[in-house]
This record gives structure tokens, sequence and C-alpha cells, in this order.
């Protein structure tokens, strides 16, 4: 049983086949950030290099007007609902269609409110996920507009990197996901090991490569290297 055991592995050996890939390291995730709305900044609350948390504030538009807004429909909401509540209280008593109207002015200070709520939190810019801001476009006192689409910051995953692999297209039917990667990047001797977890489904049509993504970490992105897919 042990020679049939040794057997199929030597045979699993000599059937795999080493295919050469070189690649590029990239930014698990990456985005260039800009707000939604037009404004003047009024603060800016990191920098260059600055290591940030998901949701956690970048920077905000000067914003003191919709600030204002805010609170004027905060306090026309709390009379309309005083208003809407005393009527509500003997509706039995008084026309329809006067409750009504009273109901509606309800209605529309709720959404009057959530209005100025929304055009609020488009003057704050906020982080997509965690990672580390790579680069700062704009300056205190810069004019932004949402709709041109000024660009304030790139950011990109803190450690987590992919290796966008490059290798010949006629080996299309033979890299499979799951298959061993083993690596060298360019200007270190480790050799490292990875998983091929996702295959692009078409081929460049200039390079007739085709292309594959292996997980790693810590490596800067803008590195390059080399290495060998083994494919059973």
């Amino acid at each position: 049983m042990k020679k049939i055991v040794l057997l199929l592995i030597i045979a699993l050996q000599l059937n795999a086949e080493e295919i050469y890939a070189t690649f590029d390291v990239e930014a698990d995730q990456s985005a260039s950030l800009a707000f939604s709305s037009s404004g003047i900044i009024g603060n800016m609350s990191v920098d260059i290099g600055s290591v940030v948390k998901k949701d956690e504030l970048l920077a905000e538009l000067i914003n003191d007007d919709i600030e204002a807004m805010v609170e004027v429909s905060t306090v026309a909401l709390k009379y309309a609902k005083s208003d809407y509540e005393r009527q509500e209280k003997v509706k039995q008593h008084i026309n329809e269609s006067l409750f009504d109207s009273f109901a509606f002015r309800y209605d529309n200070a709720k959404v009057q409110l959530q209005y100025q709520k929304t055009l609020l939190d488009k003057t704050y810019l906020r982080a997509p996920f965690d990672g580390v801001i790579t680069a700062k476009k704009v300056e205190i006192g810069d004019v932004v507009s949402g709709q041109m689409i000024t660009e304030v910051f790139d950011i990109q995953s803190l450690k987590e990197r992919k290796l966008v692999l490059k290798f010949d297209q006629k080996y299309h039917k033979i890299v499979k996901v799951g298959d061993s990667f083993k690596y060298k990047v360019d200007g270190d001797d480790t050799v490292y090991t990875g998983a091929i977890y996702k295959i692009y489904p078409t081929i460049d049509s200039r390079s007739r490569k085709m292309l594959a993504e292996v997980k790693a970490e810590n490596f800067p992105v803008g590195l390059f290297g080399d290495g060998y897919i083994t494919s059973k």
C-alpha cells in the first residue's frame, strides 16, 4: 500500500508543471477620495503617511451655513410635532382637512431636517476602509467642486497587497485557482509562497498574456518580481 501511495505522489510530481510568471505589487484596496459637495476646505485632519481607520474623518468643508440650517430645521420639527400632537388629541372635533394640514407640516419638517443633515454629511470626507494616505492633492482654503470631482486624497490598504501575475496565454487551460506560486521580489533573495485566488477571464491582446492574482502582505506598492506557478 505504501508503495502505491509513493508511486502516486511521484506521478503527481512528474505531472506538475512549472509556469514562469512575472508580477507587480499592488495594494489590495485603493481609492481616490473626493467630496460629493462643492465648497471651501476648512479643515484637514490627516496628511501623507497617516494611518486611518474606516469612517475616520479626513477633511471637512466650511459648513457653518448648513449647520445653522440643521438647527433651524430641528426647531421647526419640534414645534411642528407639538402642533400635530395637540391636534391629534382633538382630531374628532376638528375639520379633517385642517388636521391633515398639521400632519403635512409635521411630515414635511421631518423630511427637511433629514435633507439638511444629508447636506451637512456631504461636507465631511471619511475613510472608506482601514488604510494609509498616500497622496494629498489640495490644501486648506482650496475650492473643491462636487460636479468636477476634485480629488482630495489617495488611500490604499495598509498591509494587504496583491501580486498581479502575468503569464503566457498558452497556459490558459492549465492554470487554476488554488495553484501554488513561488516567487522572489526584486532585490530580495527570499523565496515566498502564495496561492492564486483570482484568474482574469480575458487575455491582453497586445502582450498575449493572462493575468492572475495572489494575496501578499507588507510589500511596498510598485515592487515587481517573478516566480513559478506550480500547476497540476
